[in-house]
């Protein structure tokens, strides 16, 4: 089991980009590191590192790889973000993309061309450097493609298969994963461009992203049982619609936000998530949102922005950080899960997509089965009807008992975003 931390520097959140602290940046690495985390994920900023289509800024490139070399140096694994993207509900999408030059990042050919050129010049420099274990394409980039956000780049599921195609054999290389992150919307939101199947068949593993403000706190209650599973739930949902039912997961993003959790509950809830999301047997590693509080000085986030770190603004280990490095010193060693026999089915159509993407969220049927299942102790796992049809796979997995969605209904509890100020509409 990997236990690391998504890297939020402590001066300047990821503006520190523009002016780093290098002592700074050596001291919160060092901090990371005697926590006990064997990794970090670092989020460059993508105006930063080509703030023109054709021009990448070499300063910014060799930046990210000293922050990898520092990692390094105190032990650390470094995976590496390129297209932000998208950060804490802001965010940051070159000039050459926006306004008078309004593009497409996903199906302008150009655009392609010049993403295609950054992720090959960021691989081919990071590679350098012994610490680097991994890139991925961007953080939740999906969401910029779809509702709600406001100004999306509209894409249909062949254009997202095509941009990925096109990018990640940029990342090919030995000794790094090729990945790409989604946040929920591409499990839950019907006629979504990105698909569950792509993130469970394309780059080297797949990945999600646990938020328990999107409706899963709100709808079962903060402490509730189902709360503290809904990472295992996502794990398991992931999983669901790959080829390879051994392919790793990688839950690269989890916290605890105080808009539905209390700061007191915040360390069991950590406790009881991770513990509960390691009876995946897939899961490859715990990446916990995030390092550092943004600090107070720091307008316009929302309020919960500024409590997800395990270190406060002053670098002092909060209650949260205590309790997640304990389990990392526990669980690093753990054996994987024991394979499951209760399995809630997805129906599915011919690519094998969930024909109702939104039961699968908060409050839908799926979701309900599922949760229902959990609590009552029976260990679901999750499988699409082409698998519950095929005997000799159910056996191979040594799936016993099958529980099928026969009233499909939509997520009750569903919501896209963070924060209820940020809704638009369709």
């Amino acid at each position: 089991m990997k236990f690391g931390v998504n890297y939020t520097p402590s001066h300047g959140w990821f503006h520190a980009w523009l002016d780093p602290d290098w002592d700074g940046i050596d001291n919160d690495l060092k901090q990371i590191s005697e926590l006990g985390m064997d990794h970090v994920r670092i989020f460059p900023i993508w105006p930063y590192l080509q703030p023109n289509r054709t021009w990448i800024n070499k300063k910014g490139v060799a930046d990210v790889r000293r922050m990898v070399h520092i990692a390094g140096e105190h032990g650390l694994d470094a995976y590496v973000d390129v297209f932000q993207g998208h950060l804490s509900s802001f965010d940051f999408l070159p000039s050459w993309l926006v306004t008078w030059h309004a593009g497409n990042m996903f199906t302008d050919a150009d655009a392609v061309a010049a993403e295609r050129e950054l992720v090959k010049t960021m691989t081919d420099e990071l590679s350098k450097e012994p610490a680097f274990k991994g890139l991925t394409l961007g953080n939740e980039v999906n969401q910029l493609s779809d509702r709600p956000h406001p100004t999306k780049m509209s894409a249909t599921s062949q254009q997202i298969d095509a941009w990925l195609n096109a990018l990640l054999p940029a990342v090919a290389g030995e000794g790094h994963n090729a990945l790409y992150s989604v946040n929920d919307g591409t499990w839950f939101i019907d006629g979504h461009p990105f698909t569950p199947v792509q993130s469970a068949t394309k780059g080297d593993m797949t990945v999600i992203h646990s938020w328990v403000f999107n409706g899963i706190a709100q709808g079962y209650g903060a402490t509730s049982e189902e709360c503290s599973s809904y990472a295992l739930y996502l794990a398991e949902l992931a999983k669901a619609f790959g080829k390879d039912s051994e392919r790793p997961v990688w839950l690269q993003e989890v916290g605890a936000p105080e808009n539905v959790l209390e700061t007191d509950y915040t360390p069991e809830f950590c406790r009881k998530t991770v513990e509960r999301a390691m009876d995946c047997r897939n899961l490859w590693g715990v990446t916990w949102w995030c390092s550092h509080d943004v600090p107070a000085s720091m307008e316009d986030f929302p309020f919960f922005e500024h409590s997800l770190g395990l270190f406060d603004e002053q670098g002092q280990l909060k209650p949260i950080g205590r309790t997640f490095g304990e389990l990392a010193a526990q669980y690093r060693s753990a054996l994987p899960a024991q394979p499951k026999t209760v399995a809630v089915v997805v129906d599915v159509d011919e690519a094998g997509n969930p024909v109702n993407r939104s039961a699968l969220g908060p409050g839908g049927s799926v979701c309900d089965l599922w949760m229902k299942l959990q609590v009552a102790g029976q260990r679901p796992t999750i499988i699409t009807s082409q698998v519950a049809a095929d005997q000799a796979e159910l056996a191979r997995r040594g799936i016993l008992e099958l529980h099928a969605d026969e009233r499909p209904y939509a997520a009750r509890y569903y919501t896209a975003v963070s924060d209820p100020s940020f809704e638009t509409a369709d």
